[in-house]
C-alpha cells in the first residue's frame, strides 16, 4: 500500500520541468505540466509512446498499457486500478481538451514499484529509465521525421466540380467560382500532405464532378480521414449585412444541427441536383438514415477531434473569424462515409476580405500548411490513443 507520506511527497511541486524517459529505443524529453492547484502532471499520451505503450478507453475508465500491464485511471478521482485492485493517488489523473494527464506520481513512483524489474526512476535528474538491452525490447517501427508511422491515407475532396461550381464568390474575380478554388487548395494539400510522408487519394484533380455520394466512400478501410474542402457564401438578396460576416468552420455528423449548420447542409445539398433520382432516393432514405447514423455514432469522437484541429490551425493564418466545429446529420458528401470526416469551410466568397484570401496564391498555400499540419497532428493523436505499433490503417 502506498503510504500518506509518500502521497504528500509526490503530490508536492518539486518535480523538474521535464521528465527525460530513456529506453532502448532512444531518449524522449517531455514537458512536466500542472493541474489546477500545481500539482505535477505529464501527458499521458506521448509518455505511452515513448515507453512502447498505448492507452484504450474502458468506459468511465482510461487504461495506460505499459509492459503489458494495465494501470486504469478514472478521471478525476484520485485513484486507480491495478490487477482489480484499487489504490490510491496523491492526485487525479484528468482530462484537459482530448489529451489525458497523469500524475507524476506514476512515472516516480508507480512504474517503478509495480514494474521494478523494468523501470527505475531518478527522482534528482526527472529520468525514467528502461532497466535491460537494446535486445530485451521489441524494435520501434521506423518513424517519418514528423513522428508519424509510415502507411496513413487520406482522403482529399475538392468540393463541387464540372457542370457544378458551386457558390459564384459575390467577390471573385470574374470568372472564379467555387469549384476552382476548392480544386487549387485540394492539389496544394495533396502536395503538403505528400511532403508529409502521407498517402493522398483525391476524389478529382481536374474540372470533373465526382458523384456526390460517392466521394466519401473512396475513404475507405484502409484510409484515416476524409476532407471535404469547400467555400461558404451568405445569400446577398436576403442578408443585407454578408459583407461583415467572415470566416471558417468545420462541419461533421452529428445530431446538434445548429441553424448556420443548416444553412451550410442546405447549400452544399444543392449539388444534389446533378445526381439521378435514385441517388437522389438514396441521399435522403432509409439507408442514407443508416449509414449516418453508423458513422455519427462510430466516428463523431474522432471527426470532431480532426475539426477542432483544423480550426485551431486555420486561426492563426486566416482574416476571418473563428466559426468552430458544427454538426448537422443531413450533409450528402458525408453521410455516405464509413471513416471520419469533416468538411472545412474554408471562408465566405460573399466576403470582400475572405474572397480575396481565397484567391491568393499566398493564402491557398497558407491555408493547405494549416490543413496538413492539423491532420499531422490529428493522425498523431490517433497513433498515440490507438497504440499503432505498425503502419497502415485498423491499427
Amino acid at each position: 500500500m502506498i503510504t500518506l507520506a509518500l502521497l504528500a511527497s509526490l503530490s508536492g511541486p518539486h518535480a523538474p520541468a521535464q521528465l527525460v524517459v530513456v529506453t532502448p529505443r532512444g531518449e524522449t524529453r517531455l514537458a512536466v505540466s500542472a493541474d489546477a492547484d500545481g500539482h505535477p502532471v505529464v501527458a499521458a499520451f506521448p509518455l505511452a509512446a515513448a515507453l512502447g505503450g498505448s492507452i484504450r478507453q474502458d468506459g468511465a475508465w482510461i487504461t495506460v498499457v505499459i509492459s503489458r500491464q494495465d494501470f486504469s485511471f478514472l478521471p478525476h478521482a484520485p485513484l486507480f486500478r491495478l490487477n482489480d485492485r484499487i489504490e490510491p493517488l496523491a492526485v487525479p489523473a484528468f482530462e484537459r481538451g482530448d489529451s489525458l494527464f497523469v500524475p507524476y506520481q506514476f512515472v516516480a513512483e508507480i512504474l517503478p514499484r509495480y514494474l521494478g524489474e523494468l523501470y527505475t526512476f531518478d527522482r534528482e535528474a526527472g529520468r525514467l529509465v528502461q532497466r535491460g538491452p537494446v535486445a530485451a525490447a521489441a524494435p520501434a517501427p521506423k518513424r517519418l521525421p514528423n513522428g508519424l508511422l509510415p502507411g496513413h491515407i487520406v482522403t482529399v475532396d475538392a468540393g463541387h466540380g464540372g457542370a457544378d461550381p458551386g457558390n459564384p464568390g459575390r467577390f471573385f474575380p470574374p470568372g472564379v467560382t467555387e469549384k476552382s478554388v476548392t480544386l487549387q487548395v485540394a492539389l496544394l494539400l495533396q502536395d503538403e500532405l505528400t511532403r508529409r510522408g502521407i498517402t493522398v487519394r483525391m476524389t478529382r484533380t481536374t474540372d470533373t464532378r465526382p458523384n456526390l455520394l460517392q466521394r466519401a466512400p473512396t475513404c475507405d478501410a484502409s484510409c484515416d480521414l476524409f476532407v471535404s474542402l469547400h467555400v461558404d457564401a451568405l445569400d446577398t438578396r436576403k442578408r443585407r449585412d454578408y459583407r461583415s460576416v467572415d470566416g471558417f468552420t468545420t462541419l461533421i455528423i452529428g445530431e446538434e444541427n445548429s441553424a448556420d449548420a443548416a444553412r451550410v447542409a442546405q447549400t452544399e445539398n444543392e449539388a444534389l441536383r446533378f445526381e439521378s433520382a435514385q441517388d437522389q432516393d438514396l441521399a435522403g432514405g432509409p439507408l442514407a438514415y443508416i449509414l449516418r447514423d453508423l458513422q455519427m455514432n462510430e466516428y463523431l469522437r474522432e471527426s470532431a477531434r480532426a475539426g477542432a484541429l483544423m480550426q485551431t490551425h486555420l486561426e492563426p493564418i486566416h482574416p476571418g473569424k473563428n466559426r468552430g466545429v458544427q454538426q448537422r446529420n443531413d450533409l450528402a458528401v458525408l453521410n455516405t462515409g464509413r471513416r471520419p470526416g469533416v468538411l472545412v469551410e474554408m471562408g465566405y466568397g460573399s466576403s470582400p476580405s475572405d474572397a480575396k484570401f481565397l484567391v491568393s496564391k499566398d493564402g491557398q498555400r497558407r491555408i493547405a500548411r494549416a490543413l496538413a499540419d492539423a491532420i499531422v497532428d490529428y493522425l498523431l493523436e490517433f497513433e498515440w490513443k490507438s497504440g499503432a505499433r505498425a503502419a497502415g490503417p485498423g491499427r
